[in-house]
């Protein structure tokens, strides 16, 4: 193994580490943002030899049930998701994730961590993430009693925002938002234990900020979503200037 190949494998193998539930592709993507023109299946390759293939997950069977269609979304801020993830710190005490994605560009709008979360908290970080991106057309939520509450209701009406509830039981309903927490449990969560409420704080302001800037998303073209987003309004903004021809 010469030196350049030596290297490519020593930083496959930190990334793998840094990021136990990628498999070599996503590794690529990542080694694509750092500049290195590196073929696939040299990846794969180094990534194999290094024995750092993904052990897979037992799959939970699931009743079948009928499945409801979920509208795309075609524009930034057409659509936030938003749903509970609940952790613990390490003396026990329970502590409750309420997460935001932006569902056409799967940006994480916000999460906010703390020991209890009703509908007027909710509404008030709505209000902080809208002072930076705007209001969302509308908002899909499961039927939990923070996004029931009167509190929410009365903002939805305020703002003009459309509230998408979803069925009882049908989390396919709002499959983005399911599809992040999962990535948040896996790669955040379960990564680590949190002593106190500001370290879970600043260690998932720090995962967000990585998920959002760094880490490539496949149904986004392989790239972060921030970057995504950013392209998408320029796209925008250009359509917009462009003068019409007569």
């Amino acid at each position: 193994m010469n030196a350049a190949t030596a290297e490519l494998s020593t930083r496959i193998v930190e990334l793998a580490h840094e990021r136990r539930r990628f498999g070599y592709r996503r590794i690529h993507d990542l080694l694509a943002l750092e500049g290195r023109q590196v073929n696939h299946k040299r990846v794969w390759r180094l990534y194999k030899q290094a024995n750092l293939s993904v052990r897979k997950r037992r799959k939970i069977k699931r009743p079948i049930g009928e499945r409801q269609p979920l509208a795309a979304s075609q524009y930034v801020n057409d659509t936030w998701s938003m749903d509970f993830v609940m952790d613990a710190l390490a003396n026990g005490r329970r502590i409750k994730c309420l997460t935001v994605v932006d569902d056409f560009s799967r940006e994480c709008v916000d999460i906010a961590v703390d020991h209890g979360i009703g509908g007027e908290y909710v509404v008030r970080l709505l209000d902080q993430a809208a002072q930076f991106r705007g209001y969302p057309r509308a908002i899909r939520t499961d039927q939990g009693p923070e996004f029931t509450s009167r509190a929410f209701l009365a903002w939805t009406a305020a703002r003009g925002v459309r509230h998408l509830l979803n069925d009882a039981g049908c989390p396919t309903q709002n499959a983005y938002i399911e599809s992040f927490n999962g990535k948040f449990r896996d790669e955040c969560l379960n990564e680590q234990w949190f002593e106190s409420l500001a370290q879970a704080r600043q260690e998932i302001a720090r995962w967000r900020r990585d998920y959002n800037e760094v880490r490539p998303h496949s149904s986004l073209g392989r790239i972060p979503p921030a970057r995504f987003a950013a392209q998408h309004r320029q796209r925008a903004g250009d359509a917009v200037q462009q003068p019409e021809i007569k």
